[in-house]
């Protein structure tokens, strides 16, 4: 899976907007207090984590894009 079809699914489940910010595929405007987020990290690969008090918070690195859609899905429930 990529970042555009896991829009595509959480879209889907219901899962509210303001509950995550997806690199490229979901920003939503204006921007939440606290979110999930998934996006590129600086060595190439894919970080997950929590956004909250004005901080990123990586909570999982993975080499893959699929691994990380995976554990973003994981962390929405």
């Amino acid at each position: 899976m990529n970042r555009y079809a896991l829009h595509r699914e959480l879209v889907a489940a219901g899962v509210p907007d303001g509950y995550y910010r997806i690199e490229d595929a979901h920003e939503p405007v204006p921007v939440p207090t606290d979110f999930l987020f998934l996006r590129r990290s600086s060595d190439g690969g894919w970080e997950t984590g929590v956004y909250e008090r004005g901080r990123y918070e990586v909570v999982t690195h993975h080499t893959t894009e699929a691994a990380a859609c995976a554990a973003l899905r994981r962390l929405l429930g």
